[in-house]
């Protein structure tokens, strides 16, 4: 642990001209009175850590001091890609190995190219989940996370209905969609790739065997195909409706966008006031009232009447309501 410690802060120094002590013992997460052990000890080791007294003062390398343990290992190479998603490695359990990858490319740099990752870091940043909606990071997405980056086996029990299933997975890849965890996985030994939502499981054990990877399998094709699959397999109903202008160019941001585009291409000619007419696949009656209810007066249904009853009723009662 001490080492490894060491190992960061003769990194920190080499990246930097100058550091507190207070500045050294935040990124190393130890006292200032353990900074200064540490210095003196790489000191002895024959590191020329020089220390300038005073209220400018801190630590600093002299003589152009140049380490070689910038290399790399493996966990920190495959976190240095993931480093733009800060929440993800978070909570995946990666985000002291993304730091050390960065630590080593920054020491690795040139003086003139040091700041880079400062000033990628102020220009663009990625904010996975939907507004209004606080993630909860799933308890055994560390341990899954571990298993896909080693290709281990897992034996997972998860939530499916009313009661728990325990399958024999190899998981493949994992995907974060609006702030929530997926795993994609085949049922071992030679079962189909699945997907799985991680807070549905309630235990995850690895195997201490690893399973060979399929080489063809491409976790951006087949999370979007399962995923344009998803979203056409819950849309059982349909609904036709009338949409002014306003409408229609509301409607992509109110239900699916795909099936919004579809039938909006499928639809015939506006009529004399400018609406157009068309038939809107959707999950079920409840579901289209609520996501159609956001277009207002821009919207009319036709079909079914059941819906149709709806809307009126509702618009009823807000002549009511607005009526004094």
């Amino acid at each position: 642990m001490r080492a490894a410690r060491l190992i960061k802060m003769v990194l920190l120094l080499q990246s930097r001209p100058t550091m507190t002590a207070a500045e050294l013992a935040r990124e190393l997460e130890v006292s200032e009175r353990t900074v200064t052990r540490d210095a003196q000890a790489l000191s002895e080791a024959g590191v020329p850590v020089y220390a300038d007294r005073g209220r400018a003062g801190g630590y600093r390398l002299i003589g152009g001091y140049r380490t070689r343990l910038t290399g790399l290992h493996r966990g920190e190479a495959e976190a240095l890609f993931l480093s733009g998603v800060p929440g993800a490695l978070r909570e995946m359990g990666l985000e002291d190995a993304a730091s050390a990858a960065r630590l080593k490319v920054s020491a690795a740099l040139l003086p003139s190219l040091r700041d880079a990752s400062r000033t990628a870091a102020q220009r663009f940043h990625l904010d996975a989940p939907n507004w209004f909606k606080e993630p909860e990071t799933p308890g055994l997405l560390p341990v899954v996370a571990d298993a896909v980056w080693d290709d281990r086996r897992i034996t997972a029990r998860y939530r499916r209905g009313e009661g728990e299933v325990e399958r024999e997975l190899e998981p493949y890849g994992l995907v974060l969609k609006a702030g929530v965890w997926y795993l994609c996985a085949r049922a071992a030994p030679h079962g189909t790739h699945r997907v799985y939502r991680i807070d549905r499981f309630t235990a995850v054990e690895a195997a201490a065997e690893r399973f060979t990877r399929d080489e063809d399998f491409d976790l951006p094709s087949f999370w979007e195909e399962r995923a344009e699959q998803f979203a056409r397999s819950i849309l059982r109903a349909e609904v036709v409706v009338r949409l002014s202008p306003t409408g229609v160019r509301r409607l992509p941001h109110t239900v699916d966008p795909l099936s919004a585009r579809e039938a909006l291409q499928e639809a015939g000619t506006p009529d004399a006031e400018g609406w157009v007419t068309l038939t809107l696949p959707v999950e079920s009656e409840e579901v289209a009232h609520t996501q159609l209810t956001a277009l207002g007066a821009e919207v009319e249904v036709l079909s079914p009447d059941g819906l149709r009853e709806r809307f009126a009723a509702d618009a009823a009662r807000s002549a009511r309501l607005y009526a004094g």
